[in-house]
């Protein structure tokens, strides 16, 4: 297999650029971008959130081809080899966004189980469900998420004064919006990936609860195993892990701004043990809990 070009955001950003761009992809507009990769196998440094407006085709991710058609949206990551064919009267929207730039409130939005399930769970497990756990818009949703993706073309070409918390409040409304669509989904898988995205917004909501694996577990309608097995490898971490590291955060945001005692920090985002805290904030962020607050403390 021929190696993947690397598509960087500095074309489609700019170099000083906010880093939020919106295209519509159809035949007529060809070529419409010196650096236009629809048919060419590449990947990229930046999140690409693909909504199908029109037609037909065949998305090539990851050395499998998937055939897509008008309401199909799926978020293409970063490191995904990916490419179109077999397009038929095809008309796509591009939405680019380098997560790593934006102040997305990423808090909030792990809160949301079909965010969870869209933008963290489906691009992982889109091999092993054969895409049966992507997002499928009906004609009246799609025109709607079609108005707002207009409205962010038109920030994004005019670039008039503001358009950069323009193009932001956009991404943020069409981000829940497409969320809350997730949560009519039928498929089974598509409903597997509900119950784990409820567990991580339910860690998120509560991270300072006692939780235990079989707690999660029930709370997913899962055994303990297939959570362990699933979570683990949509995250990267076990459900327990996933969440010592989130009261972490929490913790090193308080010790930058709360005069309270380290132990009480420690106590108030659901550590029982102060040494223990101390062990895993180590860990987590190479520094102690009192290294960490002396650097970065107001």
């Amino acid at each position: 297999m021929a190696e993947p070009i690397q598509a960087l955001g500095v074309h489609y950003f700019g170099h000083e650029g906010y880093p939020i761009a919106v295209r519509v992809v159809h035949e007529e507009l060809r070529p419409h971008h010196e650096h236009d990769l629809t048919e060419v196998l590449h990947c990229h440094d930046f999140a690409e959130l693909v909504v199908v407006a029109k037609g037909c085709g065949v998305q090539h991710i990851e050395g499998t081809d998937y055939p897509v058609s008008a309401g199909d949206v799926f978020l293409l990551q970063g490191h995904q080899r990916h490419a179109f064919s077999k397009r038929n009267n095809l008309v796509l929207f591009n939405l680019m966004y380098d997560a790593q730039r934006l102040s997305l409130p990423k808090d909030e939005l792990r809160r949301i189980p079909e965010y969870n399930a869209l933008f963290v769970l489906e691009p992982s497990y889109r091999h092993r469900h054969n895409f049966t756990s992507r997002l499928h818009l009906e004609r009246t949703s799609l025109a709607h998420a079609e108005s707002m993706l207009h409205a962010m073309v038109h920030e994004s070409t005019n670039q008039s004064i503001g358009y950069e918390a323009s193009l932001f409040s956009h991404l943020l409304e069409l981000m829940i919006f497409l969320s809350r669509e997730y949560s009519k989904i039928e498929t089974t898988n598509g409903k597997a990936l509900l119950r784990v995205g409820e567990v991580i917004g339910l860690l998120e909501r509560t991270y300072t609860r006692r939780w235990r694996l079989v707690d999660l577990a029930a709370a997913a309608h899962m055994s303990e195993s297939s959570l362990l097995a699933t979570f683990k490898e949509a995250t990267g971490q076990s459900p327990i892990d996933y969440l010592i590291h989130l009261r972490i955060e929490r913790a090193a945001e308080l010790l930058c701004h709360d005069a309270h005692s380290i132990a009480e920090i420690a106590f108030s985002v659901g550590f029982e043990d102060s040494n223990y805290f101390s062990r895993q904030f180590r860990k987590t962020m190479k520094v102690s809990p009192r290294e960490y607050r002396h650097r970065y403390g107001a």
